[in-house]
């Protein structure tokens, strides 16, 4: 398993700043969106010695240290505060000779059969890859690894569930096996175990990464067919790429993309049925939210009364919990197949009015996905506490499905 632990940067001037080459400079155009904190990175030309690398944002003469986080080839780094429409912000990445005071505010942290994304000490979300056991008394076939949960809101509440109750053991937190396929000349649910006929379970820690800018971790999973043979075949591999960013609005909010990159395991095509669910990204929020208790709106105005079967580019979901108001917003992106995409929202009188969310991209058509392919789906999920306008959701979608372009110069 490889592990990233590239830090937060501070840049000290007295240490190395004559010693400082400058190896690229970029220009960040915010095109016609006003932006906020936007996320920001690019490939480097060299991603040798990265460990020797710092950031500087230039404004006329003054040259301001910046955070980064490096990985995988690519440089990372926030663009904050408010960058109105139509303007640029220029910064220059150089090597020290020097050694950079190194923190890293953000860090995935590797504990008993989990990663736990942090910032500083705050729990945002922990991915559980060693398989987790349903409540005593209950049939182990529920047992399920490769999930999301807790998700903590930034005022400490869980927003998520698992093993909720009888006849939907099989939800855990957010996951998103696909319901109705055709794998092989059989028909296949990787997401309703009690069927028996297939499961999703984590197969290897890619890697984790620690930063100034971002935590995260990169997950193999498998969806495992159960062949009418007896035997168990995997059909699809899927790479689970999950990043955290800083919070803001004094802590009040903060976000993480969730990128799933999935391909046929064998030569055989699978195909994903149309059918009202599955896939995607699904949710099952905690018991606290119910049809009482909490609120839902979608980007095109649908509360839960009518959102179901519709298309929306965002949903967001709001309520009260024993540590006060908190919710979350999930954005679909444009790129993802058949976006914006359909949602099924459960109906307010489901399980005492609990409630259960999901993006599904084969709600309207199938998707026949081919042996040699790669198939991506991304999400960006704002998790908050108290609540925000539609307006600030539509601009959390805005800078999401529309970032601002990098050059050199």
């Amino acid at each position: 398993m490889k592990l990233h632990y590239t830090c937060f940067f501070l840049l000290l001037f007295s240490a190395f700043g004559a010693q400082a080459q400058t190896i690229a400079r970029y220009t960040v155009n915010a095109g016609n969106i006003n932006r906020h904190n936007s996320i920001v990175h690019y490939r480097l030309n060299n991603p040798a010695d990265t460990a020797q690398l710092v950031m500087e944002e230039v404004i006329g003469k003054k040259r301001m240290p910046v955070p980064v986080t490096i990985a995988d080839g690519e440089v990372w780094w926030i663009m904050s505060g408010n960058t109105p429409a139509g303007s640029i912000r220029k910064y220059e990445l150089k090597h020290t000779a020097g050694k950079p005071s190194a923190h890293p505010v953000m860090r995935a942290v590797l504990q008993s059969g989990a990663v736990v994304l942090e910032q500083d000490t705050q729990h945002i979300l922990q991915y559980n890859y060693e398989t987790v056991r349903p409540p005593a008394g209950v049939d182990t076939l529920y047992n399920r690894s490769g999930f999301i949960h807790p998700l903590w809101a930034p005022n400490g509440a869980v927003l998520t569930n698992i093993f909720p109750n009888v006849p939907h053991m099989h939800h855990m937190g957010i996951w998103n096996p696909w319901t109705h396929t055709l794998f092989e000349g059989q028909e296949v649910d990787f997401w309703n175990v009690q069927r028996k006929e297939g499961t999703v379970r984590f197969a290897k820690m890619l890697g984790v990464t620690s930063g100034g800018v971002w935590c995260g971790f990169t997950a193999k999973q498998e969806h495992i067919a159960f062949m009418k043979d007896g035997t168990k075949k995997v059909a699809l591999n899927e790479t689970w790429h999950v990043q955290a960013y800083p919070a803001t609005s004094q802590g009040a909010r903060r976000q993480w993309d969730l990128t799933s990159v999935f391909s046929c395991a064998t030569d055989s095509a699978v195909t994903l049925l149309q059918y009202r669910y599955g896939g995607g990204f699904g949710l099952r929020t905690t018991a606290d939210f119910t049809a009482k208790t909490s609120q839902v709106l979608t980007s095109e105005g649908k509360t839960r009364k009518d959102a179901d079967s519709t298309r929306a580019r965002w949903i967001k979901i709001t309520g009260t919990t024993p540590q006060g108001r908190a919710g979350l917003l999930i954005m679909g992106a444009p790129t993802n197949y058949d976006a914006p995409e359909p949602l099924r929202v459960w109906p307010e009188d489901m399980e005492g009015g609990e409630l259960m969310v999901n993006f599904s991209p084969i709600r309207m058509k199938p998707w026949v996905l081919t042996n040699g392919n790669e198939y991506t789906l991304t999400y960006r999920v704002m998790v908050y506490d108290g609540d925000i306008t539609p307006e600030e959701a539509d601009a959390a979608w805005q800078e999401f499905a529309h970032p601002p372009v990098v050059t050199t110069y």
